[in-house]
This record gives C-alpha cells, sequence and structure tokens, in this order.
C-alpha cells in the first residue's frame, strides 16, 4: 500500500480543481450595468437613513432645549398680592388674616416654597363671593403633575375633586387647571396654576370652574412678575 497522503494522490477522471482566492465571487461580474445601479441604491440609502437620524437628532436636543429654556425662564417668579386685582379688593380684616395665613400654613406644610403667600379678596359687588388664593414659589421640575398632585391633597381635605380640566394658562405659560366640590357652604371652583417656578391654588366659593379659571388667569397676570 502506498504512503502517499490521500490529498496528495490524483482522481482519474476528476475535473480541473477551482482555484479559490482573496477576491469574493460576483455572480454580475459581467454586467457592470447592473452593479453600478446597485452601488447607487446602496448610497441613497445610506443618505436616507443619515438624513433621517440628523432629523430625530436636531428634533430631540430642539425639545431639549426648549424645555431647558422654559425652566431658566420661569424659575425666578415672584408672587404678590396687591390691594386690587381683577377687579376685587384684598380683605384685610383680621378674620380674613387669620384664614389666610392657616391656608399658606397648610400648603407650605405639603410643598417645599421659597416663598409662601395667602390671602382673601371680595368682589365689592358681591361680598358673598371671597376669592381665597395661597401657594408660593419654587422650582418644579413637572408642573402639570405637581399641580395634579396637589389637586390629589386637596382631595383629602374636602372632597374628591370633580370635572378637572386645563384651561388656557394665558400669556405667563405653564399650566392652570379647575375642578369642584363640595364643602360646607356648599359647591365651589377650585382652580390652581403651576409652571416652573410657582404654583399657587384657589377656592372660588359659588362660582362654576370655567368663570373661576379665567378669573384665576387675570389674577396671576397682576400678581406674578418674573
Amino acid at each position: 500500500m502506498s504512503n502517499g497522503h490521500l490529498s496528495e494522490r490524483a482522481v482519474d477522471g476528476a475535473p480541473e480543481p477551482v482555484d479559490l482566492t482573496d477576491e469574493p465571487i460576483r455572480l454580475d461580474a459581467g454586467d457592470p450595468v447592473a452593479t453600478s445601479e446597485r452601488r447607487a441604491v446602496r448610497a441613497r440609502r445610506r443618505r436616507i437613513v443619515w438624513l433621517l437620524a440628523a432629523a430625530v437628532g436636531i428634533a430631540g436636543v430642539g425639545a431639549l432645549g426648549n424645555a431647558a429654556w422654559r425652566v431658566v425662564q420661569q424659575q425666578d417668579a415672584k408672587v404678590t398680592t396687591p390691594t386690587q386685582v381683577a377687579g376685587l379688593i384684598r380683605d384685610d380684616s383680621e378674620q380674613a388674616r387669620s384664614t389666610a395665613d392657616y391656608l399658606r400654613n397648610g400648603f407650605a406644610a405639603d410643598v417645599e416654597l421659597e416663598q409662601s403667600f395667602g390671602a382673601v379678596y371680595r368682589d365689592p359687588a358681591d361680598e358673598g363671593r371671597p376669592v381665597l388664593i395661597f401657594g408660593g414659589t419654587t422650582r418644579l421640575w413637572q408642573p402639570e403633575r405637581d399641580l395634579d398632585s396637589l389637586f390629589g391633597l386637596m382631595a383629602d381635605e374636602t372632597g374628591r375633586v370633580n370635572g378637572l380640566r386645563s384651561y388656557s394658562a394665558g400669556r405667563l405659560g405653564g399650566v392652570l387647571k379647575c375642578g369642584t366640590t363640595s364643602g360646607v357652604g356648599g359647591e365651589f371652583a377650585v382652580c390652581g396654576w403651576a409652571d416652573h417656578g410657582s404654583v399657587v391654588m384657589g377656592l372660588f366659593p359659588d362660582q362654576p370652574a370655567v368663570e373661576a379659571g379665567d378669573l384665576l388667569r387675570k389674577m396671576r397676570e397682576k400678581m406674578q412678575t418674573r
């Protein structure tokens, strides 16, 4: 028996071996037009992918930039309680001040505020419809979420706030919402605004939510500055 390795022995009648090189085998090597078209398609696809990626990136950066700008713009808010606002007059009687302090302290116990306030306003044409407003300034990263949480706390104290919905926040931006609840004196509207620098709530006895929301927006435009 021969001592030669099997791989070294020629096979009679076998075809010539195929020479495999490092170059890939091109099935369309004989069709330069088809090759050129495929390259053009791949190039277009790459451009589309990069364009989409760039568009998404720009949109993301833009959204992040807008959010950051809103925080910077709104964070240094100041809220005052002028003697007159939106046709209402501040009630400085001892009873009104005591009520305002109670609301301010209760609110500040739930929210960490840099500055807090409470005030009672009355309509000279209708003394039986006071407005009790309280809140303060603080940095809020998610104003709407925090305002919703405060409505939840309000529900724990007074009963469920029904029909909560958003209203126009006006030129100062942020979010403004109102709903209704029931108390000892009957049904009244509960409204609040929040932005990245302030959060304020108001109680509006014997007023529907739509009217209360409009009134709170007008009060805010005179009470809040940045």
